[in-house]
């Protein structure tokens, strides 16, 4: 736990100006690497197959991931945390400004709830590696040309080739966020049916979109979680993106992204070291996030009576 997780763990911890402001800083140059290449694209009606994901399907938009919030427990002094009395959540004590525990509604409680029930639950599994990204394939699978998502993109394998991958491998795929973008001919070949009112009890720390999903997870306990757990959950999520997308069926080699050939044996061995190596460094990141989630709890007291 960083020293950011700490103060929201913690009783409350003032900051002075000097002190998060620097923290603020940093926190917005190292997302403004994400940020800005995405806006500059963006202003320029660029598609980016890979990295656009993280701002379309999430749905955090860049001027919400620069924002730097500290979490809660720490109040923020100076003239210039006043500014943030103009943002939603915050509220102005006598020793500076900090997060309103009135903004924590019964709302955000049940999320909080949920959130710490999906990550703990995926916590206590162990990573299963034998899926080796075919979710990508599914979704393309007997499609169009013109109906394929990144159809600027030519597949690697053509569309017959691409075929005959989802026909003669098996399909585990676990996470209903990938599995409900399957093509309707793809849905019968996949060994499981995930649903999402079963999402609790099927994540796996393995997969990686459930990697990338912690990203999701933080950044919807914002403001009330330090950004720069959100940030790193973030780092993570672009990491496993461009992992995701080099194993896809696509064609990203113009792009600077060398395929991951999981039709064969060697590439198959590739993903699955990749896939471990992934879910490895998401079981901190998964518990620093229950961490606060435990903590947001706490500080919030019991729920009000109806």
């Amino acid at each position: 736990m960083d020293q950011a997780e700490q103060d929201v763990v913690t009783a409350s911890v003032i900051l002075p100006e000097p002190v998060w402001r620097a923290r603020e800083a940093a926190h917005q140059a190292r997302v403004a690497t994400w940020t800005e290449p995405h806006l500059r694209r963006r202003a320029d009606n660029e598609a980016h197959p890979v990295m656009d994901f993280l701002f379309t399907y999430y749905s955090h938009r860049p001027a919400r991931l620069l924002r730097w919030h500290p979490g809660v427990g720490v109040v923020l002094a100076g003239d210039a945390a006043r500014e943030r009395l103009a943002w939603r959540g915050y509220l102005e004590t006598p020793e500076g400004v900090t997060l309103d525990p009135a903004e924590f509604t019964d709302a955000r409680r049940r999320t909080v709830e949920f959130v710490r029930a999906l990550l703990a639950a995926t916590a206590g599994r162990e990573p299963r590696l034998a899926c080796f990204g075919l979710h990508e394939w599914a979704m393309v699978y007997r499609l169009e040309p013109e109906q394929v998502r990144h159809s600027a993109r030519r597949l690697r394998l053509g569309s017959e080739g691409t075929d005959e991958v989802v026909e003669t491998q098996n399909i585990r795929c676990s996470h209903y966020d990938a599995y409900r973008f399957f093509t309707p001919d793809a849905v019968p070949r996949n060994t499981l049916r995930p649903t999402r009112d079963a999402q609790v009890a099927n994540e796996q720390p393995g997969c990686l979109h459930a990697g990338m999903d912690l990203y999701k997870w933080a950044y919807k306990l914002d403001p009330f979680v330090p950004s720069e757990l959100i940030a790193d959950c973030f780092a993570l999520a672009a990491e496993i993106r461009e992992m995701d997308m080099r194993a896809s069926p696509y064609d990203l080699a113009e792009l600077g992204y060398a395929p991951i050939a999981i039709e064969t044996p060697a590439g198959r061995a590739e993903y699955a070291a990749l896939q471990a190596e992934f879910a490895r460094r998401g079981a901190p990141l998964r518990r620093r996030l229950i961490d606060v989630c435990d903590a947001l709890l706490a500080w919030a007291g019991p729920p009000v009576a109806a």
